[in-house]
């Protein structure tokens, strides 16, 4: 089937339910958000999940299988020698143009 087609009869369908609940035909669905929440969270989490082997398992599935290194601060000393040259320099290494 198109999915065009598929489109249309589920609107139909709905149409005609809504049309049905107008006339008295059909009872209206009702929604327990929450009973559904509490339902949902029940199958959220499995139960090996809720155990300290889960946690292991999710330790070892999720964990880096490569050495990250640890970044290192260097001191930078810039030394103040008032010289303007010094900037004509950088800007230089910027803007080889000037």
């Amino acid at each position: 089937m198109a999915p065009e087609m598929d489109d249309q009869s589920q609107s139909f369908d709905a149409q005609q339910m809504v049309e049905e609940i107008q006339e008295g035909e059909q009872k209206a669905p009702s929604v327990d958000l929450d009973a559904d929440y509490e339902a949902a969270k029940a199958f959220s989490v499995s139960e090996i999940d809720a155990t300290e082997e889960g946690a292991k398992a999710a330790e070892a599935a999720t964990s880096s299988h490569l050495e990250v290194p640890q970044p290192q601060s260097e001191p930078i000393e810039a030394a103040e020698t008032g010289d303007p040259s010094d900037y004509v320099e950088m800007a230089k290494d910027v803007n080889p143009n000037l």
